[in-house]
């Protein structure tokens, strides 16, 4: 057994996927549309397109919203991905305008910083300490 896919909910689809492929570097793994607004979304890494899917799920429902706020407004990252060198992504990332909320610090055996991905959610980016 592996994970295939994991999700987050994100408020538009559409800048969702400008955001994680145009400025965090992942590529489109799927869009089918789905009827109406919605489609099956996923992002993957380009250097393991085989490998886990990131759903980029409309937060349609009020359930969904709620849990995006909730966990928005304590300060918890809905996901987290792994980088080789966070200075130099967080250098990126501040050069194209990204929001960090939380700028590269050690946590516990990595280093990790916190953005906001546009669409709702905050993100962690980490490197492994040593």
């Amino acid at each position: 057994m592996r994970v295939a896919v994991t999700s987050v909910f994100v408020d538009d689809q559409e800048k969702a996927k400008r955001f994680y492929t145009d400025v965090l570097g992942f590529a489109v793994g799927h869009d089918i549309p789905l009827g109406g607004d919605a489609r099956w979304l996923t992002v993957v890494s380009p250097a393991d397109p085989d490998g886990v899917h990131l759903l980029l799920e409309p937060n349609g429902s009020p359930v969904a919203q709620a849990y995006q706020r909730g966990v928005r407004e304590m300060g918890l990252p809905v996901i987290i991905f792994a980088v080789d060198d966070l200075a130099k992504e967080h250098e990126r990332l501040t050069g194209l305008g990204v929001t960090f909320t939380a700028s590269p610090a050690p946590t516990g055996p990595v280093l990790s910083a916190i953005l906001d991905d546009t669409c709702g959610n905050l993100v962690s980016l980490q490197q492994p300490l040593g």
